[in-house]
């Protein structure tokens, strides 16, 4: 069924991404926003806007009663919900279907299974992931959590089942702190998510975070897209990506971009999605799934050519693929830079008024971003405010282009991360792309000791 006119049920630069995607295909869009976005680009620019609610996300962004009255005023056909907010609510993935709106995503069973950690790791071991050793599904008691971690050996990592972004996440290094982390992580899961669930891994020592995009057709047909490097991060959000990842050969990029098709072909899997491992001495371990898009799908673009929006609404409409995995070719090196309103050093939030604002511009440079000069960033929703993407033939000529790119850009009234991402480009260890998970933290506590 081809789609006439798409709700984007998200703010910011995502909702201008999916904005543009769909102008490019000749589709309407609706913008919905909260009272805060009045002035945001992506309402200006959609061929409608529809107000759902005040600033508070859980009452505009994450108000599905509105959402889906919005679509239904409007005469929307289809809802796509970006990433973050309700892009990975099976339910809400659901009532959109239940209302007769085409949901350009994955199909709701497979966020539901993927969303839920402990049965995303089962799932991903029926279809041939290789997994980190650990608990085979929730742990409540501490005499089995005793056993589960003597059995894998110290450390662990406890984990809550549901939610992300570090929250229920705990490190235990001996027997005698069990009992107390499990507990506090409990505490943290159900706090963060509502749901207290919590399992158990081995804790492995220094990884990398090595992502693979996948997208399906729905009918059993499915792709890779290459990896993303996602090492970069700070308190488990990341800062940095790139593609392709400086440690990955072409060699395991094919075998393990094989292995993730294959299982999404056998699940069925429709639309975009993310496999996430943790990698290190050669192995790759499974670690989630997301269902949606990634904030990171520009370097992916960059280094493919393959318009992510665009193929997920062809998806929805009930269109095959656009490529094979033999069209696909990985070309050159991407990166990209989060920038984010905040204080670089403190990383303290800092809204307000955007007094001037110039993005970088010339070859293979790529800025989303749904902030101009005269814009005021509210303080209720995340702080990155701008995606810079940059493109060169080598990772070498990619970093020379972006460290130019970083000295064009231009955002005067709030405090960025621009002067963050600058040091990172003048360290040794990340020119050579000698980074792991924990990198970033350990070179920021140096950068305060200095």
């Amino acid at each position: 069924m081809a789609i006439s006119k798409i709700l984007i049920a998200n703010r910011g630069e995502i909702a201008l991404r999916i904005h543009r995607a769909a102008h490019e295909m000749g589709i309407k869009t609706v913008a919905v926003h909260s009272t805060a976005d009045a002035d945001a680009m992506h309402v200006r620019l959609a061929d409608q806007a529809i107000c759902i609610g005040p600033p508070p996300a859980a009452e505009s962004y994450l108000n599905i009663p509105n959402i889906i009255a919005a679509a239904e005023i409007s005469g929307a056909d289809a809802i796509h919900p970006g990433y973050g907010f309700l892009s990975e609510n099976a339910k809400f993935a659901e009532i959109v279907e239940a209302h007769n709106i085409i949901w350009i995503g994955p199909k709701p069973e497979h966020i539901r299974t993927m969303g839920d950690k402990i049965a995303a790791k089962a799932s991903a071991a029926q279809l041939g992931l290789p997994l980190v050793p650990g608990s085979d599904g929730p742990i409540s008691d501490i005499a089995e959590a005793k056993k589960v971690a003597e059995a894998i050996g110290y450390p662990v990592i406890i984990k809550a089942a549901s939610g992300g972004g570090g929250r229920g996440m705990k490190v235990c290094t001996a027997p005698h702190q069990l009992e107390t982390l499990m507990q506090q992580a409990g505490s943290e899961a159900k706090a963060a998510f509502g749901d207290a669930t919590v399992y158990m891994e081995k804790y492995l020592a220094d990884p990398r975070h090595i992502e693979f995009q996948v997208f399906g057709d729905g009918r059993g047909n499915a792709i890779h897209v290459g990896e993303r490097d996602c090492s970069l991060q700070r308190r488990h959000q990341k800062v940095l990506e790139e593609a392709p990842s400086p440690v990955i050969t072409p060699a395991q990029r094919a075998e393990m971009g094989g292995i993730v098709s294959k299982a999404m072909a056998e699940m069925g899997y429709r639309g975009a999605g993310t496999i996430e491992f943790l990698y290190e001495d050669g192995e790759f371990y499974f670690i989630e799934m997301n269902t949606r898009l990634q904030v990171e799908h520009p370097v992916t673009e960059a280094i493919t050519g393959l318009d992510l929006v665009r193929e997920q609404i062809r998806v929805a409409e009930g269109l095959p693929l656009s490529v094979t995995q033999e069209d696909l070719e990985f070309r050159g090196h991407a990166i990209e830079c989060r920038i984010n309103a905040e204080d670089p050093q403190t990383f303290a939030p800092s809204p307000g008024l955007i007094k001037a604002f110039h993005a970088p511009g010339g070859m293979h440079v790529r800025v989303d971003s749904g902030i101009y000069a005269g814009y005021r960033i509210p303080p209720y929703y995340d702080s990155m405010i701008a995606k810079l993407i940059v493109y060169g033939r080598d990772r070498e000529g990619c970093l020379r282009r972006l460290r130019r790119a970083l000295e064009e850009f231009v955002v005067d009234g709030v405090k960025t991360t621009i002067p963050l991402h600058q040091k990172l480009l003048d360290d040794p260890e990340f020119q050579a792309g000698e980074y792991t998970i924990k990198w970033l933290e350990q070179w920021l506590a140096r950068e305060v000791a200095d």
